[in-house]
């Protein structure tokens, strides 16, 4: 509670608390935190991104629709994996795992932060730690993320709901802020669920091998339309 008070009023809590628990970490990890705005999981934003790693780490986590995110929030318990070449520890996430090293992320640690028992009634809020190397993280480092994790969460519980336009301007990083943005443009002409909105916008980004949020300005910025679903219908990710 006395860390978030020390937040307490002032702009992008999120982007404040992760880099406050990356200085307190000594700069070792980079630091993501992202929440999940459905229940369901399929739509997840990025509330900062601290650090070399984290910018890549949690792109890829909303451009694949998996990763060490996704599969904390999923299973509504740490994710700790010391080694991204563990195809154990990885096998939730392989093609994130893939990608992630390639940006030379090779250990992440992902901390859920979930108020109540049912998960179909809240989506939920995760902080992320991304590390250039493997081995295990610190029983130390790992209760300093958590008070940082818990701290964020308090002050998202606290501050005032936001309205679309804030939720776009204000709490996102700019390359979510668009993919936010997309999403609403691209439901809208396609009748489409947000989630089938999402899923069709990774489709596209797959196939044409581009970042989801470069797709993302093209279709906010550039007016590029994407092709019309199949008649089966776009399944939500």
């Amino acid at each position: 509670m006395a860390l978030a008070a020390r937040y307490a009023g002032q702009g992008q809590p999120g982007l404040r608390i992760g880099e406050a628990c990356r200085m307190a970490l000594r700069r070792s990890y980079s630091v993501g935190i992202a929440l999940a705005v459905d229940a369901a999981l399929a739509q997840r934003v990025s509330l900062c991104a601290a650090g070399p790693l984290a910018p890549k780490g949690e792109e890829l986590q909303i451009s694949l629709g998996e990763g060490p995110c996704v599969q904390a929030l999923g299973e509504r318990a740490q994710v700790l994996v010391e080694d991204l070449d563990d195809p154990v520890a990885t096998r939730h996430w392989p093609i994130y795992a893939k990608q992630a090293k390639e940006h030379h992320i090779r250990a992440a640690f992902a901390l859920p932060v979930l108020n109540g028992s049912d998960p179909a009634q809240q989506a939920g809020f995760v902080l992320t730690l991304y590390r250039h190397r493997p081995g295990p993280i610190s029983d130390a480092d790992l209760r300093t993320a958590q008070d940082h994790a818990d701290a964020a969460d308090l002050l998202l519980l606290a501050a005032p709901v936001p309205s679309e336009d804030d939720l776009v301007h204000a709490w996102l990083l700019p390359a979510d802020a668009v993919v936010h943005q997309a999403i609403g443009m691209i439901s809208y002409r396609h009748s489409l669920t947000t989630g089938q909105a999402l899923a069709l916008l990774r489709a596209h980004a797959h196939t044409d091998a581009t970042p989801l949020s470069a797709l993302a300005y093209a279709v906010v910025d550039d007016g590029f339309m994407l092709d019309d679903p199949p008649a089966s219908g776009v399944t939500e990710s």
